[in-house]
């Protein structure tokens, strides 16, 4: 079949991050998913949105981002380096809701008073509309079923008042050749080889992402595709993608 035909989404389908894990294998994981953000460039693409969205701010005044579902934390603390750079006023509340992960991220965020971290859900964020500058989220909304994804879509609206920006892996065939490449190249572990090639498989098409906004009632939104990476961003506020 060609690289270009239509791949079904794996809908219902669980990674092994998504149970229990042993804490080693937990660790690698997180520590690979870190390390092909670095190469395949998918943090940039947030932290280029993210500096957008706040190109509007007074450097002086202090900045609120939330990073949901953050892993080991490597984006909030490329967020709070590039702060630091800038001479910006950055705190960054980073969300996960296990706590063996919010345990590594904790060991990572070592040397980063900015960032907060806090064990909570994504669909019952436990924060007023409003109440930070700018959500974002990072390969995390393939974890979701279409309902769910809709309702965190709508939640990160709700509670960033200058807007959103949702990163994610762009579901293809192609996509998932080169995943499954990528995991097996560049030594990954077991978990990253199995859940690698299936986050893919779990992952939304952009067409489909534009369902999800159309479903959480979100009408300022741009999803750009970055075919060469994988992946498409999610951009919703006043602050929409440059």
């Amino acid at each position: 079949m060609p690289l270009w035909a239509p791949l079904a989404r794996a809908a219902g389908a669980r990674e092994l991050l998504d149970g229990p894990v042993p804490f080693r294998d937990l660790a690698r994981s997180l520590g690979d998913v870190a390390r092909l953000n670095g190469i395949f460039g998918g943090r940039l693409v947030t932290l280029r949105h993210v500096r957008h969205l706040l190109a509007g701010y007074p450097p002086d005044r202090p900045v609120t981002v939330l990073d949901l579902g953050t892993g080991s934390a490597d984006i909030p603390r490329a967020l709070v380096r590039w702060a630091r750079r800038a001479g910006r006023s950055l705190r960054v509340i980073a969300l996960d809701l296990d706590a063996a992960t919010l345990s590594l991220a904790r060991r990572a965020t070592v040397g980063y008073p900015e960032i907060t971290l806090v064990r909570a859900d994504a669909l019952a964020l436990p924060f007023r509309p409003g109440t930070v500058d700018v959500a974002i989220s990072a390969l995390t909304l393939h974890h979701l079923e279409p309902a769910a994804a809709a309702a965190c879509l709508a939640a990160m609206d709700e509670v960033a008042r200058a807007g959103m920006v949702v990163n994610d892996l762009a579901r293809s065939r192609a996509a998932l050749v080169l995943v499954w490449l990528a995991t097996r190249a560049l030594a990954c572990g077991p978990l990253s080889r199995h859940d690698g090639p299936l986050s893919v498989k779990r992952a939304y098409t952009p067409d489909e992402v534009r369902g999800l906004c159309a479903r959480a009632g979100l009408r300022d939104v741009v999803i750009r595709r970055y075919a060469p990476l994988l992946r498409f961003c999610l951009v919703g506020g006043r602050g929409l993608a440059p």
